[in-house]
This record gives C-alpha cells, structure tokens and sequence, in this order.
C-alpha cells in the first residue's frame, strides 16, 4: 500500500471530525458554528483523499456530512443575524455583564 499525501489530509479531516465529535460528547465544544465548519472541513478533506482511491459509499458518507454541516453553519448565522439580542443574553449569562 502507498500512502500520499492525499492519505494524509484524509487522515487529518477524520482527526478533526473525531475530536469535534469528541469535545462535544465532553461537553467541551457547543453544537453551534464551530462544530459544524470543523465538520464540513474534516468531511472535505476526506472527500479530497478520495481522489486518489475513490470509493462511492465513502464519498456519499462525506457528501451528505458536509452538507448537513452546511446547514448547520446557515442556520447558526441565520439565527445571529436574525435575532443579534440573542448572542449579548447568552454573553450575559456567561459572565453575568455583557461581554464588549
């Protein structure tokens, strides 16, 4: 077996969406905006190893993890910008005064 560099950013994009995934099971890590970019960038960078080996299930997988990521990301934004009052109540509750 070869291993690429294609192998490698594939490896790094399962990294990235295993501790994402980890963090967040540790309540480490929100389910907002951040979750959701390290899991399109993880699922996109395993989408680009397939382009040495491609494999349909594997691709299909990543495929459809990066565009519920995408919704997520829209979502999370839509929401901040729709309702920017939400974002200085949590800031509030966080440290009790509102974060500048």
């Amino acid at each position: 077996m070869n291993y690429g560099w294609l192998d490698v950013i594939g490896n790094i994009g399962v990294l990235l969406m295993m501790v994402a995934y980890l963090l967040l099971q540790l309540n480490k890590l929100s389910n907002g905006l951040l979750y959701s970019v390290v899991n399109a960038l993880g699922a996109s960078l395993v989408i680009l190893s397939l382009l040495n080996n491609f494999n349909l299930s594997a691709f299909l997988m990543e495929a459809f993890w990066v565009l519920i990521s995408i919704i997520g990301i829209y979502r999370h934004l839509r929401i901040k910008t729709a309702h920017p009052y939400l974002n200085e109540s949590a800031n509030r509750q966080d440290t009790g005064r509102t974060r500048l």
